[in-house]
């Protein structure tokens, strides 16, 4: 179901659901999360850095969901679909390529960053209205990561999985070869720390941003496109900004 007007759920590829259960957030972390979130997003970049990381670390602490509801550094949000998302470190991260390929592959971190790069600087659209210009992103072309492993003529569509255990997310194949989606490793000139769905995330460019899934974990083809989190949720499946879930927004290529 792809209803014209999509859920009002904010998302940077997820969104918070607090669980049905937990301890209520404490009063000195809300009362120090509202008075930065008054303070909106401050130029200073130890600042920007300092308020993103508390904020993201209060989220994921925070069962009421009321963190999601401040500015984060750089113009993004904190979201996620889960509690809480176990961090991933170059010692332990892992890309796993399975599915429909002649050559199932695991790439460590170290490896995805000796493969050559690419870098765009586009806007990023979320699907509920924010928008975060010029945004850098640097990573793998995914067609390179799917030449390597050698797609067998079965395929039509990649499946995205995510280390948080519960987002997912899926391109069409022709969508997953464009030259403007990455398997990304770097944000804004840095590295992509946890926050933001690092150490490696996807980017797709012309799509709504939760298409670029975070924590991104696994890469499987797939005969058939399948519903990622939110399209099951009533999002649309081909995500084009401006294009789909009945916005209009001007286009991010």
């Amino acid at each position: 179901m792809n209803p014209e007007v999509p859920p009002e759920v904010p998302d940077d590829s997820a969104a918070p659901e607090p669980p049905e259960r937990g301890a209520p957030i404490g009063r000195r972390v809300l009362l120090g999360t509202l008075g930065l979130g008054a303070l909106g997003v401050v130029s200073a970049p130890v600042l920007q850095r300092g308020m993103e990381a508390f904020l993201g670390e209060a989220a994921q602490k925070d069962p009421t969901g009321l963190t999601g509801l401040l500015p984060n550094g750089g113009g993004f949000r904190y979201y996620s679909v889960t509690s809480s998302v176990p961090r991933r470190t170059a010692k332990n991260y892992r890309l796993a390529v399975s599915g429909l390929v002649e050559r199932p592959t695991s790439y460590t971190l170290a490896e995805l960053r000796a493969l050559p790069q690419t870098r765009m600087v586009k806007d990023v659209q979320c699907v509920t209205g924010w928008r975060v210009p010029d945004t850098p992103f640097e990573g793998v072309r995914l067609s390179a990561l799917l030449d390597a492993a050698g797609v067998r003529s079965s395929a039509g569509a990649v499946r995205f999985t995510c280390f948080d255990g519960a987002y997912s997310e899926s391109l069409t194949l022709e969508q997953a070869r464009r030259a403007d989606v990455l398997v990304a490793l770097r944000m804004q000139d840095k590295d992509i720390g946890h926050n933001h769905g690092g150490p490696v995330r996807l980017y797709v460019a012309p799509m709504y941003f939760y298409k670029s899934a975070k924590w991104l974990s696994g890469i499987e083809l797939t005969e058939d496109v399948e519903p990622g989190y939110w399209e099951e949720r009533g999002y649309d499946i081909d995500a084009w900004v401006g294009r789909s879930n009945g916005r209009d927004d001007a286009p991010t290529t």
